[in-house]
């Protein structure tokens, strides 16, 4: 890993100043899918939003109180998406502040009608976690501005790493939670991601400038239109990648996998597939490839 992006290690449960009116609150859960564990953002100097609360930790918890100033009251709490390393802490906070939750919808909300389909023929599994038990108190709608005292946040839905994704504006400032991430590139597992989604949102999100992206993990994103530029370029790489691939025969995403992900640990493997796979999905909505039977995660996938 780069080590500028190793410089990113803020102390767990400290809250750190970003901007004014902005603080972060890391949680204490890293891990190769999380990198230093969970950014948790609290926005507003009165009535403060905080925007994905995170795992279900007690410490953590104790820290997101601990971290509110005289005077200053949680009005929203605000979840990206139901991975179990964003979303479990919402509803033991919203008990302790009598906050409400909002989020696009529950754990399965926003699936496309592939994914939907995976889903009821058996396909789970493979990603960070879900958060099956998450139900908000509101539902929001793209687009849906959320006002505190002296702040204003809209909602960008941004399906593609999770179907309930969504993102935060805040003027110039996007709280993009697992959609895009300096430290890695996003994990697209189907049925919970969908990486024809996935690059919709990126593409949406580049149509306009932005100052800063303020990440589900690791440190903020200072040039965003050139991450998000990056990460279009990554994915049509890869892209090529497994057609190139294919073109020698049909093959299995794990044995696309292995042909590809040549520097990828073991334990991550697994991960890996999952994001191949998830290219042959999309490549089979843009009949560039074909399952020899069903679309399902053990099938062998030819060219077309």
């Amino acid at each position: 890993m780069d080590p500028e992006i190793l410089k990113f290690d803020p102390q767990p449960g400290v809250a750190e100043t970003l901007s004014p009116g902005l603080r972060r609150v890391l949680a204490p859960n890293p891990s190769p899918m999380t990198f230093r564990g969970t950014n948790t953002y609290l926005v507003g100097t009165r009535e403060i939003a905080v925007i994905d609360p995170g795992p279900k930790d007690p410490k953590h918890l104790e820290a997101i109180l601990a971290a509110l100033e005289p005077g200053q009251t949680i009005s929203h709490i605000l979840v990206t998406h139901a991975h179990v390393d964003h979303s479990p802490l919402a509803a033991d906070l919203a008990g302790r502040c009598g906050a409400e939750v909002w989020a696009f919808g529950d754990a399965y909300a926003g699936r496309s009608a592939v994914m939907q389909d995976l889903s009821a023929r058996g396909l789970a599994g493979g990603g960070e976690g879900v958060d099956a038990h998450f139900r908000p108190d509101r539902c929001l709608v793209d687009g849906e501005e959320i006002n505190g005292d002296g702040w204003t946040l809209k909602t960008i839905c941004t399906p593609g790493h999770f179907g309930n994704h969504i993102a935060f504006g805040w003027e110039d400032v996007c709280f993009t939670g697992d959609h895009v991430m300096g430290w890695a590139s996003s994990l697209v597992s189907p049925p919970d991601g969908d990486l024809t989604d996935f690059m919709g949102s990126c593409h949406r999100l580049n149509a306009r400038k932005w100052a800063t992206f303020h990440s589900g993990h690791g440190a903020p994103i200072t040039d965003p239109n050139a991450r998000l530029d990056w990460l279009i370029e990554h994915r049509m790489g890869r892209e090529a990648e497994i057609l190139a691939a294919l073109s020698h025969g049909p093959a299995r995403a794990y044995d696309l996998a292995c042909q590809i992900y040549t520097d990828t640990p073991t334990a991550l493997m697994g991960a890996a597939t999952r994001n191949v796979f998830a290219h042959l999905v999309d490549l089979t909505g843009k009949k560039l490839v074909s399952p020899q039977g069903n679309l399902e995660s053990e099938a062998v996938f030819e060219r077309l």
